[in-house]
């Protein structure tokens, strides 16, 4: 545990000594384990009531003081913790993106109603440096059947700028046959997880006869090329590449993830459906 040296106390019913904290390598856009010991410095006692009253929670500043994102995950205290009275929290911290340095304000919250340095309470802030999502830029590939030949796909993997891995990967790319990425697709996948992504996927454009074109272009419509980053995407991603452990679902008869964030549609990271004559699947 780190120790907090000593800070202002106001005087009052309400205020907080911090004691200190323990964090545990904080990676951009996951969630980890850090620990808050502090005193009720005040004459009130302090209450949780599930998730209202009293509360531990977060912010996270840029260097300039400026909320990159404000109101973390609560963290009750399991009593009643009455003046002078001490007490040690886990806390679940969500850390921000993209990678960076950043300052962690942890305060106390009366749900609802007032953060504990709005009438005065001290801020515990510490500056972290928030690591890259990934630890080390690790792409595999898992091809999938598909419209296409596998064959196809495993030459275009074969091409990349950056090179795949065939174990111990840091995320897994879910290709269906047929599926052949760009040169610069690995490359870009990879930045979008070290940014703290943990679903990362692209634009997905049809290539075959006629038939197969415009039957495959009305299915594909949304994830056509032209688009640029967004992770606010209303449909699932298709052959997407997945933070090591995250299994893909299917849609329109291709890998797909559609579990939640946080995810990545960047119509930039391109692919071409690379098909075979005949009907689709599905």
């Amino acid at each position: 545990m780190e120790p907090v040296g000593e800070h202002p106390i106001p005087s009052g019913p309400l205020a907080v000594r911090w004691l200190a904290y323990e964090l545990v390598g904080p990676r951009a856009g996951a969630t980890g384990p850090a620990r808050v010991v502090l005193e009720n410095a005040g004459s009130a006692t302090w209450r949780s009531r599930g998730q209202e009253g009293v509360q531990l929670a977060y912010h996270w500043l840029d260097d300039r003081g400026n909320p990159i994102l404000w109101d973390g995950i609560r963290s009750a205290f399991p009593a009643p913790v009455g003046p002078g009275e001490r007490a040690e929290l886990a806390v679940k911290l969500l850390a921000p993106m993209p990678p960076g340095r950043y300052t962690l304000a942890f305060d106390l919250v009366e749900e609802h109603r007032y953060w504990f340095e709005e009438i005065g309470s001290h801020v515990l802030e510490v500056d972290v440096d928030v690591a890259p999502r990934i630890a080390a830029r690790r792409l595999a590939a898992a091809v999938h059947p598909g419209p296409g030949d596998e064959a196809d796909t495993r030459a275009a993997l074969a091409a990349q700028e950056e090179p795949l891995v065939e174990s111990e990967p840091e995320a897994v790319a879910h290709l269906a046959a047929g599926c052949v990425p760009a040169p610069d697709w690995s490359r870009r996948v990879l930045d979008a997880h070290a940014e703290g992504f943990a679903a990362v996927g692209g634009s997905l454009e049809p290539e075959g006869g006629p038939l197969e074109r415009r039957r495959w272009g009305k299915r594909l419509a949304a994830w056509a090329p032209g688009s640029g980053r967004n992770p606010s995407f209303q449909q699932p991603l298709l052959c997407p590449s997945l933070l090591a452990g995250l299994e893909p679902g299917e849609h329109e008869g291709l890998p797909a993830w559609d579990g939640g964030g946080p995810a990545l549609y960047d119509g930039r990271i391109a692919l071409r459906l690379r098909l075979r004559p005949g009907r689709p699947r599905g």
